[in-house]
């Protein structure tokens, strides 16, 4: 029995697509647990660039099945456009791909919704405007849509006519939108269940039977823990839980078939959106990393916020998460540095503190100490042993398992697949 849990660490965008297509290449299946259209998992194969949304990174290694579980909200646009992008890369998804009949699906007054709700609000979250908020508020009010009512016309038109009664006084009379039409949604969403039958599938189920056989699972969210809507920096965080706890609930498994919680890290930090970012760096440094690191959102195209790896953050993670090794990603982001960076302490109304804080007043207004370490200002790309990496990129690395607690086992020195060192 091999459950393997990856989850991103810090505010997403850690390259988590790349070390579930690395580690898949020796899976029976990958499974998706949380979020939406709103995550993109980039990925490279030999010189390829692969963007993915809602379909597992393991889709792209031949024989490996992949699902997309009930904790998953689905825009059936972004579905199908992606299982034709894979499809003209001569990626057959047919009789690999299952989606449970259980998730629930993004209907167009949820993007609309989100996209004026976030012009409206005095404090944007800095959403991607896809829906995905107000999908599972819907979700949370019982009063959402799963893929399941697509099987019935009659119980499809009642639950739209009853949403979209309450949703049309919201969308013209608070945001002056046209009224939305009931019978062309239905039809719309009729001819998409059309084409997605032949991947619908009770995966709780599937999975379950899969555990007991033996077979090797990993299972990937979306985004990072520091965005968790629990545990993350609230209000300024996605809507569902991509923190390891949100892969029992988003496929249906029990907590005692995970046997391994792998956390993905970037070599420095990075936040799309608002909310506080303790290291950020708001001047040279932070402009190097995200020319370099090219860190710009696959989804939105957003600049991603930059700044020096933040280990009080991290270790909140490790702690939350259950994280027992460590995978570091654009480690080579840093080559050029003369000084790195790392954030060890937080200092708060003249009070050193190592830990995170919950509240996010709390936490923009503190100062990161930092404690600075050698670069090694040479190119890491090519390097496949641990052995050969620079004197000062093995202490930066061990450096990062002495604060955490946990052991590097991945490391990361290119976007391409085979430029990874395996540690374990």
């Amino acid at each position: 029995m091999s459950v393997i849990v990856v989850v991103g660490s810090q505010w997403g965008d850690e390259g988590k697509g790349k070390i579930v297509d690395l580690l898949s290449q020796d899976a029976d299946i990958v499974a998706r647990y949380q979020g939406g259209a709103n995550a993109g998992h980039t990925i490279v194969i030999d010189g390829k660039q692969y963007i993915l949304h809602l379909i597992p990174s393991g889709i792209l290694s031949r024989d490996v099945i992949c699902i997309i579980g009930n904790g998953v909200v689905i825009d059936p646009v972004a579905l199908m456009d992606e299982i034709k992008m894979l499809e003209k890369h001569g990626i057959s998804v047919k009789g690999r791909l299952f989606i449970s009949h259980k998730a629930h699906l993004i209907m167009p007054y949820h993007k609309m919704l989100d996209e004026a709700s976030e012009k409206e609000n005095g404090k944007a979250i800095g959403t991607t405007g896809r829906g995905i908020g107000p999908a599972y508020i819907d979700k949370f009010k019982r009063t959402g849509i799963r893929i399941v009512d697509l099987l019935d016309r009659k119980i499809l038109e009642a639950k739209l006519r009853a949403n979209l009664d309450e949703k049309n006084t919201y969308l013209q009379k608070i945001y002056g939108h046209e009224e939305l039409d009931i019978d062309s949604i239905v039809k719309t969403y009729l001819e998409f269940d059309k084409l997605i039958d032949p991947y619908i599938k009770d995966i709780n189920l599937m999975l379950n039977d899969a555990i007991a056989s033996g077979k090797k699972i990993f299972v990937e969210g979306a985004q990072g823990a520091l965005l968790d809507v629990d545990h993350g920096t609230y209000p300024f965080v996605t809507s569902s839980n991509p923190t390891s706890g949100g892969a029992c609930t988003g496929l249906g498994i029990p907590p005692t078939s995970i046997s391994k919680i792998v956390g993905v890290v970037k070599a420095y930090t990075t936040r799309v959106g608002n909310g506080p970012f303790p290291t950020e760096q708001l001047n040279e440094v932070g402009e190097q990393l995200r020319t370099t690191g090219v860190e710009f959102g696959s989804t939105t195209g957003r600049p991603r916020r930059c700044g020096w790896l933040d280990l009080v953050a991290l270790k909140y993670s490790v702690m939350i998460n259950g994280i027992s090794e460590i995978a570091i990603t654009k480690l080579d982001v840093l080559d050029k540095f003369d000084e790195i960076k790392l954030c060890t302490k937080y200092s708060v109304n003249n009070k050193e503190i190592n830990y995170f804080p919950a509240d996010c007043p709390t936490l923009e207004n503190v100062t990161p100490i930092y404690e600075t370490l050698p670069g090694w200002n040479k190119s890491l790309k090519g390097i496949n042993k641990f052995s050969e990496l620079p004197v000062n990129t093995i202490k930066y690395l061990k450096r990062i398992e002495e604060y955490t607690g946990a052991k590097i086992t991945i490391v990361s020195v290119s976007p391409d697949r085979e430029d990874t060192i395996i540690l374990d």
